[in-house]
């Protein structure tokens, strides 16, 4: 793509698997597709693919279906309940800040793909089923080897359909109050007063698992990667967190005090976006631009090249996290910066996505400094923007006050979060 990109400019049209395909990296155009004439478009052959895997989900369904999945989910993402889940999220981390801090004494590299991996998993299943998650997790334990990692995926999720029936039963049987999502999904009901049946509810759990498993881990492995390849803004994040006391981390309406750690989220997704390429198919006749779109075309949105445009980026290329100072940020196209897609489809998990990536950066970098000594990396551009080689580091223990993190933390962890609704 980048090849044409130079050739033709913003937006190009090419006839990719016998389809006729605009492929555009002009944000006013992404604009148009994915917010301002949303409707006149469906998802096309993307979401055909995904709901082989995972059913007709919340990724992959459209029409009335989609918006009455998306009403009754929403709310199990708003920020009253993602506060519920820092507990989950801390004790995740602390456990790999622990398991790193022992390899670094044995001075034993991590594979951090593989146990970012795990960990993120276990927070989303903890998230998902709560204290019956692991009854789940014994079948996603296989995700991290590769070659055979998508096979396993789709035979772990042929047990699980029969699994969430039985703690879906169980449930119901007991009606225990938990503020896990099955328990919110569970109780979510439609305009008409119906809950979701249960053949839907594991569609919808199936997509949460692959939304809020592997773009979060692959984003993580890229931060560790870039910080290690630019130490300048490794001490600053060092630096940042340093001032902080301990239990910071943990605390919901404290994260904000992280600013850098965020900017460098935030340059990591806009250089390495985990879905990097959005698919749409016009339903009838449109224009962009100047451009006539007939209906049936497929429209290509590929967010690594919008977030890499010189024309939207300066040096586009390098990691710059100050790029997302609320200076430098105002006068930016909305469109310039897509990590969660946008429009009425944007991500629905998106809040609790920043808050897992935010807390697993501060903690790690109050203990830890990671140095890459895997092989360079090479992007594997399937579904999600993955490295083809795991991301090897070698561990060192920052200093001894930060080692006292896991017990000074939790009288943070224990303490209640203010909780308020957050928007779509």
């Amino acid at each position: 793509m980048s090849d044409r990109f130079r050739r033709y400019g913003d937006i190009y049209r090419a006839v990719i698997y016998g389809a006729n395909v605009y492929v555009s990296r002009d944000p006013q155009h992404a604009e148009h597709v994915l917010r301002e004439n949303w409707q006149c478009y469906t998802k096309g052959l993307f979401s055909k693919r995904v709901a082989i895997l995972l059913g007709n989900g919340l990724m992959s369904s459209e029409g009335t279906l989609w918006k009455n999945q998306r009403r009754m989910i929403q709310p199990a993402f708003h920020r009253n309940v993602v506060a519920g889940l820092t507990k989950v999220i801390a004790s995740s981390n602390r456990s790999l800040l622990k398991k790193w801090k022992e390899a670094a004494l044995q001075h034993i590299q991590v594979n951090v793909t593989r146990d970012i991996s795990s960990m993120i998993l276990e927070v989303t299943l903890a998230a998902i089923f709560g204290n019956d998650y692991q009854q789940v997790a014994e079948h996603f334990n296989v995700l991290s080897e590769e070659p055979t990692r998508d096979l396993k995926f789709a035979q772990a999720f042929r047990s699980l359909q029969k699994i969430v029936f039985l703690i879906a039963a169980e449930r119901r049987k007991k009606n225990p109050e938990s503020n896990d999502l099955l328990s919110k999904l569970m109780t979510a009901r439609d305009l008409s007063g119906q809950p979701m049946r249960d053949p839907q509810l594991v569609n919808e759990i199936k997509t949460l698992i692959v939304a809020g498993h592997e773009t979060t881990a692959s984003t993580l492995n890229w931060v560790w990667y870039l910080l290690s390849r630019n130490p300048e803004a490794q001490d600053r994040l060092w630096e940042e967190v340093d001032e902080r006391t301990p239990g910071d981390a943990t605390d919901l309406d404290r994260l904000d005090e992280y600013p850098f750690a965020r900017e460098v989220i935030e340059e990591t997704m806009r250089l390495f976006p985990p879905g990097w390429l959005v698919t749409r198919k016009a339903l009838s006749d449109d224009q962009l631009g100047e451009f006539f779109v007939p209906a049936g075309t497929e429209i290509y949105i590929p967010l690594y090249f919008i977030q890499r445009n010189p024309k939207l980026w300066e040096d586009p290329d390098r990691f710059d996290p100050d790029r997302f100072t609320p200076e430098r940020s105002k006068n930016r196209h909305p469109f310039a910066m897509l990590p969660f897609s946008a429009g009425p489809r944007r991500c629905i998990g998106e809040s609790l996505a920043r808050v897992e990536m935010l807390m697993h950066v501060v903690t790690i970098a109050k203990g830890l400094r990671l140095r890459f000594v895997g092989r360079a990396p090479e992007l594997d551009p399937a579904v999600n923007l993955r490295n083809k080689h795991d991301f090897l580091m070698e561990p060192e223990v920052r200093s001894e006050p930060a080692a006292d993190l896991i017990s000074e933390c939790q009288a943070c962890i224990d303490r209640p979060s203010a909780g308020h609704p957050s928007g779509d």
